[in-house]
């Protein structure tokens, strides 16, 4: 390493800052997927050496959670605007809304043990607008329960249903599962527009299935 070389990087550790560090661990989730993000990778990208990432993020699992706090932090504060279902479908939505823009995020908070502030403030928004709205305490908790990881945005599909690039031989698997499952063939060419086994609108599915939760937990509230 050249003197100068040295001086940049001294120059670049003094401006690096944990915000910093994880806004770039979070740009190269987006741009390469969550497996590209290395100590050594997120090092290369800030052009600094890989130990001075530990001054600002304590190991890999540190910069996770970071990375999933800086991503739940852009969630949008819900305004006080209209009534409970609407204020909690708009905390959901604008929380699901994010996820998007950062798919990785669903598959690194499955693994973190515990909720940073940034998740424990929706989780706050959520319950504040139940509570706010009547709802008791046991009804609210059940209500969580009810919504799950939706109330962050997402929900785990129960198998991959990407649409087949070959719409042929999705007509042709079809055709075979129907002799031995025909529900479940009625089903997928019904829920397919190029007739055969394709994918579904998940986020259509996700408003579909919180506007039924929503119309459930009105008759209950108003039931209790």
């Amino acid at each position: 390493m050249t003197v100068q070389e040295a001086v940049g990087q001294a120059e670049r550790r003094g401006t690096l800052t944990r915000q910093r560090v994880l806004e770039a661990a979070v740009d190269l989730a987006d741009r390469h997927g969550i497996e590209s993000v290395s100590m050594r990778r997120l090092a290369q990208e800030l052009h600094i050496e890989a130990m001075s990432l530990y001054t600002h993020v304590r190991s890999k699992d540190d910069l996770l959670e970071g990375m999933v706090e800086e991503v739940m932090s852009q969630v949008p504060v819900v305004d006080a605007r209209g009534g409970w279902k609407g204020r909690l479908r708009r905390a959901i939505l604008g929380a699901r809304a994010t996820l998007l823009r950062h798919p990785w995020t669903p598959g690194v908070i499955e693994t973190r043990v515990a909720p940073g502030p940034a998740t424990l403030r929706q989780f706050d928004t959520v319950i504040g607008i139940l509570r706010g709205a009547g709802f008791s305490l046991e009804l609210t908790h059940h209500a969580l329960h009810m919504m799950g990881s939706r109330l962050l945005g997402f929900t785990r599909e129960l198998f991959d249903d990407s649409p087949n690039p070959d719409p042929q031989a999705a007509g042709e698997i079809a055709r075979l599962l129907g002799q031995t499952h025909p529900h479940v063939a009625e089903m997928a060419l019904a829920a397919t527009h190029g007739g055969g086994l394709g994918g579904c609108d998940t986020n259509v599915e996700f408003v579909f299935a919180l506007d039924v939760i929503l119309e459930g937990l009105e008759r209950l509230k108003d039931a209790a």
